[in-house]
């Protein structure tokens, strides 16, 4: 797959880019593709970022037996103005083109793909010391620290989709495995969910989660062992 990027609308045998700068720090994330988004100084080391990590995430398209993405990275949209979370090292604007209806066939890849980014975090988990490695990246949380992170702000997430967390779930695994499940559901059946005023829409809310899940996972398996 080709890393260099041009300015053009969706084609054939191109994968859409949406592109969110901040001051300092620029997202590049692929759109029919929830999780696959890098970040970096600029829109060209993003791009050649979120190029790099492509033979990570195929890892994760192979556990749905999705054929991975390939073609040409092709900046479909730009946001138009400064993107403040990304200075901060967060995704946090909607493309115009996830403002669009989902219907259940995309809605079901998408759902997919999301389900199999929470597998692949918590095997990673699983296998990955108490303690990691410190450095920059994470400000040097633990395992158990970034699985606290994780699942407690895909609650908050699941709200902005207009979905709430079941409060009679027993444990804390329990919850948020129920959660995922109303989450995931709620992809596969777009047109029963309401998007709050002012909440996410379903296409932009798996490309958070995904991106969230795969990005730590990647600092835990980065961080795994030693520098």
């Amino acid at each position: 797959m080709s890393s260099r990027a041009t300015d053009s609308g969706r084609r054939a045998g191109s994968i859409p880019v949406f592109i969110e700068a901040g001051s300092r720090r620029v997202f590049a994330s692929a759109l029919d593709w929830p999780g696959w988004a890098r970040s970096a100084k600029t829109e060209e080391l993003a791009l050649e970022a979120l190029a790099d990590y492509l033979p990570r995430y195929a890892r994760i398209v192979d556990r749905v037996r999705l054929e991975p993405p390939d073609g040409e990275l092709v900046v479909v949209e730009r946001h138009p103005r400064v993107a403040k979370n990304a200075d901060f090292g967060s995704l946090g604007e909607i493309a115009s083109s996830e403002r669009e209806p989902l219907t259940a066939d995309v809605g079901l890849q998408l759902a997919k793909l999301l389900a199999a980014s929470w597998v692949a975090f918590e095997e990673t988990v699983a296998g990955a010391p108490a303690q990691l490695r410190k450095g920059p990246r994470g400000g040097g949380r633990d395992t158990d620290q970034i699985v606290a992170h994780v699942t407690g702000a895909e609650v908050t997430y699941a709200r902005k989709m207009g979905l709430q967390r079941d409060k009679t779930a027993g444990s804390e695994a329990d919850a948020t495995a129920r959660l995922r499940e109303q989450i995931v559901g709620a992809l596969q059946a777009p047109d029963e969910l309401v998007t709050p005023e002012k909440g996410w829409p379903p296409r932009y809310a798996a490309r958070r989660m995904a991106w969230h899940v795969l990005d730590h996972r990647w600092e835990i398996e980065d961080k795994s062992g030693p520098g």
